[in-house]
């Protein structure tokens, strides 16, 4: 039986923005694990109007993630770099490896230096990024300075299918970050095919995310 990755998804565009940038080239490179993929675009959309995951969303993806089990995945990765909180609660009920596709950045993020900037433009995102930022220099016993800058317009001309304009704001708020930071962390997926070249590194989710994936399922 091959081993199977569960892919947590609050996109209706996950395709777009997680399985073909990423997602269909791990699974090039891992011709002997089965994808599965599971969407609930309710779960953004409610955490977006109540500013962070609720309880109900918390069960839902507990729910969900142990419905993956179930089905037996060996690993499970949340695509959304919002759904931290409900990704921490949800490994509590598991017997298998969970994790958010960001935590794997933040650890590369922190190692690289100790002033670090946040690029957002969903609002919830940033402060599910700045939490594993600082967990992470917890674990890792280093300082942690923190920037944040959301730029919730960008997020606007990415939904209204105006890319060009968000991957412009994006460039444009990355340079004027560099400025003042050591590296800069972009924890969202929706940002991790933004090329723009900078003064300082730019850590981004989605390949550093499939990456610990594979480490995990290579022990099953």
């Amino acid at each position: 039986m091959k081993p199977k990755l569960a892919l947590i998804h609050t996109v209706a565009w996950y395709e777009k923005s997680v399985l073909d940038p990423f997602g269909r080239e791990f699974a090039a490179a891992h011709p002997d694990v089965e994808l599965v993929n599971i969407m609930d675009d309710s779960l953004l959309t409610e955490s977006l109007a109540n500013k962070g995951p609720t309880p109900a969303v918390i069960r839902r993806v507990i729910h969900y993630a142990m419905a993956a089990e179930a089905g037996g995945a060996d690993v499970i990765m949340c695509s959304c770099t919002t759904m931290g909180p409900a990704t921490r609660a949800a490994r509590t009920f598991l017997s298998v490896p969970m994790f958010n596709i960001d935590e794997p950045m933040a650890a590369q993020a922190v190692a690289a230096g100790a002033r670090i900037g946040i690029l957002a433009t969903v609002p919830t995102s940033a402060p599910a990024t700045e939490y594993l930022l600082r967990a992470e220099a917890v674990k890792q016993g280093k300082r942690a300075e923190i920037t944040t800058v959301i730029n919730q317009r960008a997020f606007e001309c990415l939904l209204a299918g105006d890319v060009p304009s968000h991957d412009t704001l994006v460039a444009e708020e990355m340079a004027r970050l560099a400025e003042s930071v050591d590296v800069i962390a972009l924890g969202q997926i929706s940002l991790s095919k933004i090329q723009c070249t900078v003064s300082v590194p730019v850590f981004q989710v989605g390949r550093s995310g499939f990456a610990h994936a594979a480490a995990l399922l290579s022990r099953v």
